[in-house]
């Protein structure tokens, strides 16, 4: 029954959030429970930490990019969290990648837009972010793998998703 409400709720967020989108005011704690809830699809489901004013994850935007990696990738839910954002909204840069209509994929703007100072988040999820872009590949409710520091290469990115899809035995 559990696993009937989180792929409902699953299905609800993919298919209302098929475009960029920036919630309402909510609290640092509520947005990630909603991350979480995500997470614990039973399916791959990556979580990207942006900015737009970031030139690496600018890079990753280009032709062979995040774009083509969601359309190779139906069954992979991608989720984008404008991270450190400095109040930019990311929906033009998304735009320009070519990111936002793919039904796998939702974009979010986390509530606390610090860069830098006391206020700045540095931990989701109970797990440190410390550098821009964030890539983490989970599946039910587990992170499988974490790249942390920097650009993704998507082959490699491609060979951990296809590694996370097989049964753990652990």
């Amino acid at each position: 029954m559990q696993r009937l409400m989180l792929w409902t709720l699953l299905l609800a967020t993919i298919g209302l959030s098929a475009r960029a989108e920036t919630p309402p005011p909510v609290s640092p704690d509520s947005f990630e429970e909603r991350v979480r809830a995500l997470v614990a699809a039973p399916t791959v489901t990556i979580v990207h930490f942006w900015a737009p004013w970031c030139p690496n994850c600018r890079a990753e935007m280009g032709p062979e990019g995040w774009a083509k990696f969601l359309a190779a990738n139906p069954e992979v839910q991608v989720v984008f969290v404008n991270f450190w954002h400095r109040g930019q909204d990311g929906a033009p840069a998304l735009a320009k990648g070519g990111l936002g209509g793919q039904p796998n994929f939702l974009a979010l703007t986390h509530p606390n837009p610090a860069a830098k100072g006391a206020e700045r988040v540095n931990t989701f999820l109970g797990l440190p972010v410390t550098w821009l872009p964030t890539t983490w590949v989970f599946r039910d409710g587990r992170m499988r793998y974490a790249l942390n520091y920097g650009e993704v290469r998507f082959d490699v990115l491609q060979t951990l998703v296809n590694d996370a899809r097989d049964a753990w035995k652990h």
